[in-house]
């Protein structure tokens, strides 16, 4: 079964190289957006608790819910794990 696996990706490899178009399958990823500010208020946090708490720094907090600027990259991923187990966030980030 591997094999012919294999095998498969080689042959849409070469196709690829030679011009075809492949039989492979394009995955919609969903961008998952946090409201800041929504996140903050039901933590009962101030800006200044919340960047202080979650190692950030007031200013990016302040960017971020005025839209000056957007979380990218980790820091989405960090606040999308805040909305869902804060409490794990924050025993973690006490140490």
């Amino acid at each position: 079964m591997a094999f012919e696996r294999i095998m498969a990706g080689l042959d849409d490899a070469l196709a690829y190289a030679d011009g075809y178009a492949s039989r492979g399958t394009a995955h919609q990823v969903k961008d998952e957006d946090v409201d800041i500010t929504q996140l903050r208020e039901k933590l009962g946090l101030s800006q200044a608790r919340f960047a202080a708490l979650f190692g950030l720094s007031a200013r990016t907090v302040r960017n971020w819910e005025q839209g000056v600027r957007h979380p990218e990259g980790p820091a989405r991923i960090l606040l999308q794990v805040i909305d869902r187990e804060p409490e794990a966030v924050i025993m973690i980030s006490s140490y």
